[in-house]
């Protein structure tokens, strides 16, 4: 069968060691929750199969990927204490406690560099996660960090990843995929997951010193990725918000690539808020300040609170602002914000609106290199604000990236709401690598219509964006 514009179409082998031998089927409409033709399957064994969500298996702790050698001109290639690094050894680390924050962040600014510091790559902000119980073994997120060292012990290179039992929390979705994987008599999970948890930001995620090896550690970094994927027997490796120069270079490794679309602000060398109105049509630029000035029609407060500013009161009332907003069910424990707060200091940006003194919502914020971050939202459930969230998440996100002249910011995804109010599309990356050949077969041919579709949506909210004609 032909693929059309809404499905793919492959052929896999159903042999498993839960139901048999099965004869070959075609994988079709891969973009849809319903991925195949219905099978006749026993329901006892989809249920088994199929099941309550499981915590990733436990594997052996810090197994060795293997040692790999690296070459280069003899005459340079010098260490800081005069000897060159000969080989790279990697293993997998249970814990990002088992590296040294400054090893870690070494390689994390080194990836991106000072003027470009995203915050997510920190080893503060991942280690809360961790210390905080919210990305660990018990919520499906079990930490596998690779690390490559030389001869001598010293870092050159780490990955954040971990071993999933789920794919929630991610942002980008491959539901889809696993209820594939399940139809035929497949485990989808556990899976390698190379991210930053709950967190749909894009940054680097091979992350090497700035050295002459840099190429090299990095090919080395994503050979070992896929060494343990198939060590661990598992059905992928995907890597999520990556920048677009390393989903380029993972083409190279067999990765899938697929896009996304995300929605950020761009500053133009803005002096105030009004400047960036100007440039806006006149009758977005009305609409908008017909929104704010509801926010004091209201009697509400805006305030912007950073670092030190920020009380351990702000961080309890944000935590109930943010269950409100996620129906209880977060993924972020209390004590991962009053961990941030107390680690990252003037990186944390928080946004707060108060009534009569009380704080009733809030927007959390984290300060990058060149980029405010804009991450989580949340209010008090009884009242009903219009407008707040425009104020707290977009506008003051707005005056907050004018006034620390920073280039952009990043509003997230989902929400074409935001177009109207200056935030427009851009291209959001992942890269998946597929063990199965018959399911990689499937899934890229889903891929290739996807990105079709995306870029068209994104096209159409271009070419209808709030901006007026001839700006950049």
């Amino acid at each position: 069968m032909a693929a059309s514009n809404c499905c793919c179409s492959s052929t896999i082998n159903l042999s498993t060691p839960f139901l048999g031998v099965r004869r070959r089927r075609r994988l079709v409409n891969l973009a849809s929750d319903r991925c195949f033709r219905p099978m006749k399957v026993p329901p006892k064994v989809i249920a088994l199969l199929w099941g309550p969500k499981r915590t990733a298996e436990h594997r052996k702790d810090n197994p060795s990927l293997g040692t790999f050698p690296l070459t280069g001109p003899p005459s340079e290639n010098l260490s800081s204490a005069g000897v060159r690094p000969l080989e790279v050894c990697v293993s997998v680390l249970s814990s990002i406690s088992n590296v040294p924050s400054k090893d870690w962040d070494a390689c994390a600014m080194d990836a991106t560099g000072p003027e470009k510091l995203n915050p997510f790559l920190t080893h503060a902000f991942l280690s809360s996660l961790e210390e905080s119980n919210c990305a660990v073994k018990e919520t499906g997120w079990l930490p596998q960090h690779v690390i490559a060292q030389d001869q001598f012990s010293n870092v050159l290179g780490v990955v954040p990843l971990y071993l999933k039992s789920h794919s929630y929390g991610e942002f980008v979705f491959d539901h889809s995929w696993a209820d594939a994987y399940y139809r035929y008599g497949f485990q989808y999970y556990p899976k390698l997951q190379c991210c930053i948890p709950f967190t749909p930001v894009t940054g680097e995620r091979i992350l090497v010193r700035d050295a002459w090896f840099k190429d090299q550690v990095f090919s080395i970094l994503v050979q070992a990725l896929k060494k343990l994927t198939e060590k661990y027997q598992l059905s992928s490796l995907h890597v999520t918000f990556p920048s677009e120069s390393e989903w380029h270079k993972m083409n190279d490794f067999g990765f899938l690539q697929r896009i996304g679309m995300q929605y950020h602000w761009k500053n133009r060398n803005y002096n105030n808020f009004d400047e960036f109105l100007m440039d806006m049509k006149q009758s977005k630029r009305k609409n908008i300040r017909q929104e704010r000035k509801k926010i004091s029609i209201q009697n509400l407060k805006m305030k912007r609170l950073r670092g030190d500013e920020i009380k351990a009161k702000h961080w309890d009332s944000f935590y109930q602002f943010y269950r409100n907003t996620t129906d209880n069910k977060a993924f972020l424990t209390k004590d991962f914000f009053h961990i941030i707060g107390a680690k990252m200091g003037d990186h944390v940006l928080l946004i707060v609106a108060e009534e009569e003194g009380e704080l009733v919502a809030g927007a959390l914020n984290l300060i990058g290199g060149d980029t405010l971050y804009g991450r989580l939202w949340g209010c008090l459930p009884r009242a009903y604000y219009p407008n707040l969230h425009f104020e707290a998440c977009y506008y003051q996100a707005i005056e907050a990236a004018i006034e620390l002249k920073l280039k952009k910011v990043e509003a997230g995804a989902q929400g074409d709401h935001k177009v109207q109010r200056g935030y427009l599309p851009v291209t959001t990356y992942s890269c998946h690598y597929i063990v199965d050949e018959d399911f990689r077969r499937a899934i890229q041919d889903f891929l290739v219509h996807e990105r079709d579709q995306v870029k068209q949506v994104m096209k159409l909210l271009n070419d209808s964006g709030p901006f007026k004609v001839g700006l950049d």
